[in-house]
């Protein structure tokens, strides 16, 4: 009976502006091939990354190149700014919160200076990826670009 008025969906809003990419067309096997999770990548066009969701920041990576957050509900979902980016030891990244923090949504979590990324020869498509303890479904946004704070991904709890 409580549970009776939870939520059946939740929204996971985009980390950055950008243009949205499918995740099959990411140049990494890991994500392209959803190894990582369901989701979506985007280009990103703004240097801070803000929680897509309100929860724990469950991980960030000692590089400061990724992170992810978990819902009470279960859900947990990760940000990884750009591909290969981790061999950049940490260098054109700023981590603005600490591992175990409990963010709210739209929270900046990690700077990065996409112009170094790219001269470093890496790319910046940033993917974002979905895992959940609880059997979930997901639709993905299908408009080309994409605002900080709006909707990218809802999230449907079967």
């Amino acid at each position: 009976m409580f549970g009776l008025f939870k939520a059946k969906k939740q929204n996971i809003v985009s980390p950055a502006d950008g243009d949205i990419v499918k995740l099959e067309e990411v140049k990494d096997e890991v994500f392209s091939s959803k190894m990582a999770g369901e989701g979506v990548a985007i280009i990103p066009r703004s240097n801070t990354f803000v929680a897509p969701i309100s929860g724990v920041v469950s991980k960030i990576f000692s590089t400061n190149h990724a992170f992810s957050i978990r819902t009470n509900r279960g859900v947990e979902v990760l940000v990884h700014v750009g591909l290969d980016t981790v061999a950049l030891k940490g260098e054109g990244f700023k981590r603005l919160v600490e591992e175990g923090e409990k963010v709210s949504l739209g929270k900046p979590i990690i700077s990065a200076d996409l112009e170094y990324i790219k001269s470093q020869g890496k790319s910046i498509v940033t993917p974002i990826v979905i895992n959940s303890e609880k059997s979930i479904s997901i639709v993905i946004q299908n408009n080309h670009t994409i605002r900080e704070g709006e909707a990218l991904i809802e999230v449907s709890f079967n």
